[in-house]
């Protein structure tokens, strides 16, 4: 407001919606968050909405991201964390090269296939896709949309994926579960879809190929 910006984007996140059944529509209730970042976002998104209201002709935009993951296919644009990785994908890559001696699956008795959590991983390139969509098609007032791909993967179907399309080893275990992690989270992407024209175009092979390229570029 004291630099008079009329459109607002904010980075959100998936775990607004606290524990629900998926998949996540825009529209649903938002419960208790499972963890303080959760917390941290629904309570930023109350502040902005509250905020729009009071300015004629702003526009503001809550996306609500998934899981990203991945990196730019030139190997040039890519997630790199400064000490010990806290994201599933960057981790896997430091185990696969031998930086990180082994990766904790954290719980295999969710109510799941598997056994291990489900999660929506959306390629980061999607992601900025859908920026641009909400840039250029979203109008005035306030409006929410997911950003993710629609389908849940396990944890240990991506580790799968990571090793058959990338031919290398991730050595794991099973590991207890953390605090406030959920069994599935997916996401309903019909509005995005609809009011945006934007839905994801890669998928996990994709994603796991770009961010192995990527950790091998930051070699060179």
């Amino acid at each position: 407001m004291k630099y008079n910006v009329k459109r607002f984007i904010f980075s959100s996140s998936a775990t607004v919606y606290g524990d629900q059944p998926s998949p996540l529509k825009e529209d649903l209730e938002l419960r208790e968050r499972t963890n303080p970042y959760g917390k941290s976002k629904a309570m930023s998104e109350r502040i902005l909405t509250d905020a729009a209201k009071t300015r004629d002709g702003f526009s503001l935009v809550l996306l609500r991201y998934f899981n990203p993951v991945g990196a730019h296919s030139s190997g040039l644009i890519g997630e790199a964390p400064q000490g010990r990785p806290n994201n599933l994908m960057p981790y896997k890559c430091k185990v696969a090269k031998g930086e990180l001696e082994i990766l904790n699956v954290f719980g295999d008795d969710f109510e799941t296939p598997d056994g291990t959590g489900i999660r929506d991983y959306i390629h980061v390139v999607d992601l900025a896709r859908g920026h641009v969509a909400a840039l250029e098609k979203a109008g005035v007032g306030t409006r929410v949309y997911n950003l993710g791909t629609g389908r849940g993967t396990s944890v240990l179907e991506l580790v799968e994926t990571f090793k058959k399309v990338n031919r290398v080893d991730v050595a794991y275990r099973i590991a207890e579960r953390r605090p406030g992690d959920l069994a599935i989270s997916f996401a309903d992407v019909t509005k995005a879809k609809k009011e945006l024209d934007w839905e994801a175009e890669l998928g996990i092979e994709d994603m796991v190929r770009d961010a192995w390229n990527f950790e091998n570029a930051l070699d060179d």
